[in-house]
């Protein structure tokens, strides 16, 4: 049985999808004015593993990932720029979706944006107004009462009097209470907005996400997650507008990922340890960085450094060095089923990745130990290692591929070359120049490995 730990209740829980055998679920994606950082891979990385382990245990999985396509952030960059928004959303779309492929995440069923479902927002906002959810400020502006809504605070745990001491009102909000938060403002000159019942204007963050998880999903669906960033206040907003105006439970299961540390340090533009997913895969194969991120338990913070990276990397390529010349095996038997087992019961736990993984050099073990004895065997459990690996998206490549992986600067044809001329060496018993050619080889960071009459390659990396 799948249990999850569920922010909401702050315990693991025995997980029911509303309707059997289908889950619906909503996770909130990126705002996008800027490249996608190693913080926003955590997060697509975590639910796309959570996606691929529900699909490969027989559920039919609708999964649901936005995107904030308009916003303040975005209306300054784009203003910076001298550009329109929608020209400065689209090129961070574009890169975002390249960031994914090469990180291996599979996209979502569906994307929708914010832009796209304006009237569906202000449907809500009128909702809330004739609920007495909300009301219309002196500036036009319209803001939710957080006071009308007894249960204000149930995710994130706060009280009442923490969040008036947290709050503030900006000179320009008309705010009845600080804690009230922005359902539709008022545009201002120049900038980007819809014709709406209280003027011209556009939504606030919060209420997008209630919308377009709506119209998706329907007013209640199973699963919501995010960054844990995003308890407080998004997701606390989220519950307090759609609970407010469909008068049913929002959500049954929140489920939030771990932040990102660098160096122990919190990651920030203004400390300068902030990397974008292309700063990195510049420094490490895609593959690389998706198993670091589920080195670490979803829910944990996860430290980021070349040490833990390096780390990665060589479990990686202990991992494909198992597998090299058995990558095509015949099946798997019910004798090799004691590793499938324990694997899912890490999953099934909370989505433990980390001891998922640890099963998976278990199974590595077991091969190395029968390579030079029972050929069959070995092919069954490299089939079984790349079976379990695939559910988490690792080990989809071949292992030569990646074991030559990271070696860009490296001619692979003038290292055929080389090794071709080796060979010949040693068919001509001229051992000298075969130790120099593979002297030569070594100085290129080239490994060469002879075995069986067959000469393999890879790079050997610092």
């Amino acid at each position: 049985m799948l249990k999850i730990y569920n922010t909401l209740t702050h315990k693991k829980e025995e997980f029911r999808p509303i309707e059997p055998g289908k889950i619906r679920m909503y996770v909130c994606g990126l705002t996008t004015y800027d490249y996608s950082h190693i913080g926003h891979a955590r997060m697509l990385v975590a639910f796309d593993v959570i996606v691929r382990y529900l699909r490969s245990s027989g559920y039919e999985v609708t999964y649901v990932r936005n995107i904030t396509d308009v916003d303040d952030k975005i209306i300054q960059r784009a203003n910076e720029n001298k550009e329109s928004f929608n020209e400065l959303t689209e090129r961070f779309i574009t890169f975002m979706h390249e960031d994914e492929r090469a990180l291996n995440i599979q996209p979502p069923d569906l994307e929708p944006r914010a832009t796209a479902h304006i009237s569906e927002i202000i449907e809500i906002v009128e909702q809330l107004i004739q609920k007495n959810f909300a009301y219309v400020a002196d500036n036009g502006d319209v803001y939710y009462a957080v006071n009308k809504f007894e249960d204000y605070g149930k995710l994130s745990r706060k009280n009442p009097e923490e969040l008036l001491a947290g709050a503030r009102i900006d000179i320009e909000e008309s705010k009845k209470d600080p804690r009230d938060f922005t359902l539709w403002k008022q545009a201002k000159p120049e900038e980007p907005g819809w014709e709406s019942p209280w003027g011209f204007g556009r939504p606030g963050w919060h209420i997008e996400c209630s919308a377009m998880s709506s119209c998706c999903l329907g007013e209640t669906f199973d699963i919501h997650g995010g960054g844990s960033d995003l308890m407080f206040p998004h997701h606390e907003n989220e519950i307090a507008q759609s609970e407010a105006a469909s008068g049913k439970k929002f959500v049954h299961t929140w489920m939030h990922n771990g932040a990102v540390r660098v160096d122990d340090e919190k990651m920030s533009k203004s400390l300068g340890n902030f990397f974008t997913i292309r700063d990195v895969l510049k420094k490490y194969p895609a593959e690389v960085i998706r198993y670091f991120l589920l080195s670490s338990h979803y829910r944990s913070a996860i430290n980021y450094s070349e040490e833990n990276l390096q780390t990665a990397y060589g479990a990686l390529e202990r991992f494909y060095n198992a597998l090299k010349g058995f990558e095509s095996g015949q099946g798997i038997t019910a004798a090799d089923s004691e590793y499938e087992v324990r694997f899912h019961e890490a999953m099934n736990d909370d989505l433990n990745t980390p001891e998922a993984i640890s099963v998976l050099f278990e199974l590595v073990r077991e091969i190395n130990r029968l390579k030079e004895t029972d050929i069959q065997k070995t092919q069954q459990l490299s089939a079984l290692l790349q079976k379990l690996g695939s559910i988490l998206g690792i080990l989809e490549m071949s292992a030569e591929d990646f074991l030559r992986e990271g070696g860009d600067d490296i001619d692979a044809e003038h290292v055929e070359s080389l090794i071709a001329k080796r060979k010949q060496a040693r068919a001509d018993k001229d051992w000298t120049q075969a130790d120099q050619i593979r002297d030569e080889l070594a100085a290129l960071n080239v490994i060469v490995e002879d075995k069986d009459g067959v000469t393999s390659w890879r790079v050997e990396r610092a």
